[in-house]
C-alpha cells in the first residue's frame, strides 16, 4: 500500500487507523501515524513529547521511535502493539463489553496515579477551550467561574481516553495510545471526558464506565458530573458538527 506523504510515495503495510486530519499506517514492527498539513510543528513535537514522558514514567505506551517532517507533512513512528482496542473487541464480541470496559478503567487507574509534573495544566488548558468554544458570553462567564472552583489536581490525565485508544493484547496487557491531549490535573476531569466521549456512541455503555469508574476509583458520582459541563465546552473546540453540537447539548 503506497501513501503520499510530503510529496513522497511511501509503502506501507495497511491503513490501521484513520481520525479526523491524520492517518495511522502499520509498517512491520512499527505504525506511522501520518498528519494532515493543518497541523503544526509545536503540535506533533508536543504528542511525541507527552508519549516520550508517559513511556519514560514507565506506562505502557507504545515506543516512541521518531518524528518526521518533510514538505510541510509530519510523521510520528512508534512501535506497534499487537492486539485489539477496547473498542473492536466491544464491536466484534459484545458479550465481552464488560471485560473490556474493565480493561479500560484499570488502564485509566494506572496511569491516573502516576504524575508528570512538567505536563501542561488540565485547568489552564480547560480555560484556554472555553474561551474559544462556541458558546454565549453569558456561558463562558458561567463555565469560567465553575471552572475556578474546581480542584487543580495533580494526576495524569489523558484527556482523550476512550476504547479507541486502548489496546489489549493476547496476554491482557493494555497498551494507551495518542497522547497528544495529557495534561496534570483532577483524575475526575479525566473520567468526565472519557464519560462524553463514549456517551457520544452509546448512553449505555457511558453510564456502564461512570458506574465502574466509581466503583473502582472510590470517586464519588457529583464529582464527576461537575466536571461535565466544563469539559464539554473545552472539548468542543475543534470537533465536528455532530460531536461539536453533542458536547455543548451537555453544558
Amino acid at each position: 500500500m503506497y501513501a503520499d506523504y510530503g510529496g513522497l510515495r511511501m509503502n506501507f503495510d495497511k491503513i490501521i487507523a484513520v481520525r479526523t486530519g491524520k492517518t495511522v499506517y502499520k509498517d512491520g514492527g512499527r505504525t506511522v501515524k501520518v498528519f494532515d498539513g493543518d497541523y503544526s510543528k509545536s503540535d506533533i513535537l508536543n504528542e511525541a513529547l507527552n508519549q516520550a514522558r508517559a513511556e519514560e514514567a514507565g506506562l505502557n505506551v507504545p515506543s516512541l521511535i521518531s518524528v518526521d517532517g518533510e514538505n510541510g507533512r509530519w510523521s510520528i513512528t512508534s512501535s506497534y502493539i499487537n492486539g485489539k482496542t477496547a473498542a473492536r473487541i466491544i464491536t466484534e464480541t459484545p458479550e465481552r463489553t464488560a471485560l473490556a470496559l474493565e480493561a479500560l478503567v484499570n488502564a485509566q487507574l494506572l496511569f491516573q496515579s502516576y504524575k508528570l509534573p512538567l505536563l501542561t495544566a488540565l485547568k489552564s488548558k480547560a480555560a484556554r477551550r472555553i474561551a474559544a468554544a462556541e458558546i454565549s458570553d453569558k456561558k463562558r462567564k458561567e463555565l469560567s467561574e465553575l471552572l475556578d472552583t474546581l480542584p487543580d489536581g495533580d494526576s495524569l490525565c489523558h484527556c482523550d481516553f476512550t476504547p479507541s485508544n486502548v489496546v489489549i493484547t493476547d496476554g491482557g496487557e493494555a497498551y494507551v495510545l495518542d497522547w497528544s491531549h495529557a495534561s496534570r490535573g483532577d483524575a475526575a476531569a479525566d473520567a468526565a471526558a472519557t464519560y462524553l466521549r463514549i456517551k457520544f456512541e452509546s448512553e449505555e455503555g457511558a453510564q456502564s464506565y461512570l458506574s465502574l469508574y466509581c466503583e473502582k476509583s472510590g470517586k464519588r458520582l457529583c464529582d464527576i458530573e461537575k466536571w461535565i459541563p466544563v469539559v464539554a465546552a473545552a472539548v468542543s473546540v475543534g470537533k465536528s458538527a455532530a460531536e461539536r453540537n453533542f458536547l455543548l447539548s451537555n453544558i
